[in-house]
């Protein structure tokens, strides 16, 4: 997509299966990609694999910090077009089982983060006059999952807020989009059992797991002049597994 070319984006949780696919697929098509993450040697590879991409280490939990760092990665970009939010976390138990740490900490990350990462970028765009919000949700947050109740209404806590941020905002041209993925091929899958693994094969039409890439080809589209229209909308990015 030409019209990415030069666009100034910053990437969070680029260090991840997903973050990593889709700051090679920016990369490729010109983008100027900040990749941001809390692991240095992961941040020093792509850095290493892509030699025209920046990286900036930081922790979303640190919520007090997050407006300095989307100065800084701003300053670092020379401006902000594009934020993709992809940082996450989860720290699964049974409801009855689940502390209220587990629960905090979660939603702390999850949605408390991903909201003042936007705040501070629309801050930015607002300047522009134009930008991109692509939020990273996903499908458990709309069909909800087994011992997952902090990080599914996370999720689904993403998705309502982006609503919100899109109606705000719609009108100074920034666009605030979600991305859901459903069960891609990333570390994280690959420590699934293998008969459990199954059973989640068995209920994707398409019969296979996702791979990295196609949700780094719809965050493409979203940062790209083509969704331009597109606003407060969820991509769902699942082989079928759920319809909305």
């Amino acid at each position: 997509m030409k019209d990415l070319e030069n666009k100034r984006i910053i990437v969070t949780g680029a260090s991840g299966g997903i973050g990593n696919s889709i700051v090679e697929k920016l990369n490729e098509c010109g983008a100027n990609v900040l990749a941001s993450g809390t692991k240095k040697e992961k941040l020093d590879e792509l850095k290493n694999k892509f030699n025209k991409i920046k990286t900036l280490r930081f922790d979303i939990s640190q919520n007090e910090k997050i407006e300095e760092f989307i100065d800084n990665a701003s300053n670092e970009l020379g401006g902000l077009d594009c934020i993709v939010n992809n940082a996450g976390i989860t720290q699964d138990n049974l409801a009855i089982r689940m502390s209220i740490d587990e629960w905090k900490k979660v939603i702390d990350i999850n949605l408390t983060s991903t909201f003042l990462m936007s705040k501070y970028s629309i801050k930015k765009m607002l300047k522009n006059k134009k930008g991109k919000i692509i939020n990273i949700t996903s499908v458990v947050g709309h069909s909800g999952n087994l011992g997952q109740a902090n990080y599914t209404a996370s999720k689904a806590g993403i998705v309502a807020m982006s609503k919100s941020l899109a109606i705000e905002y719609a009108k100074k041209n920034i666009n605030v989009n979600c991305i859901s993925p459903g069960f891609i091929k990333t570390a994280m899958t690959d420590k699934i059992d293998d008969k459990f693994k199954e059973t989640i094969i068995s209920k994707i039409p398409s019969a296979r797991l996702g791979e990295p890439e196609d949700i780094a080809n719809a965050v493409l589209f979203l940062a790209s002049d083509n969704s331009n229209y597109i606003n407060g909308e969820t991509i769902h990015v699942n082989g079928g597994m759920y319809m909305a």
